[in-house]
């Protein structure tokens, strides 16, 4: 595998995982606008949501690190 594949690899699985958080921090967003517990607490779903949002901005900053070095091969 060359390095320009795996950085290829790499962006995709980034992306991917953007959009998959994306979606939960939507979904969550929901259910605490619902108040749809399901049963954990409140104080529970919101924590959930805050750890995706952060993992959210995480994921988004290694994606763009990954574009970033790509540009510069």
């Amino acid at each position: 595998m060359t390095n320009t594949e795996l950085q290829n690899r790499a962006s995709d699985k980034a992306f991917a995982k953007i959009t998959m958080l994306s979606i939960e921090a939507k979904q969550l967003d929901d259910d605490i606008k619902t108040d749809n517990t399901q049963g954990i607490t409140m104080r529970e779903l919101e924590i959930l949501y805050d750890s995706t949002i952060t993992e959210l901005k995480v994921w988004r900053y290694i994606a763009e690190i990954i574009e970033k070095s790509n540009k510069y091969e």
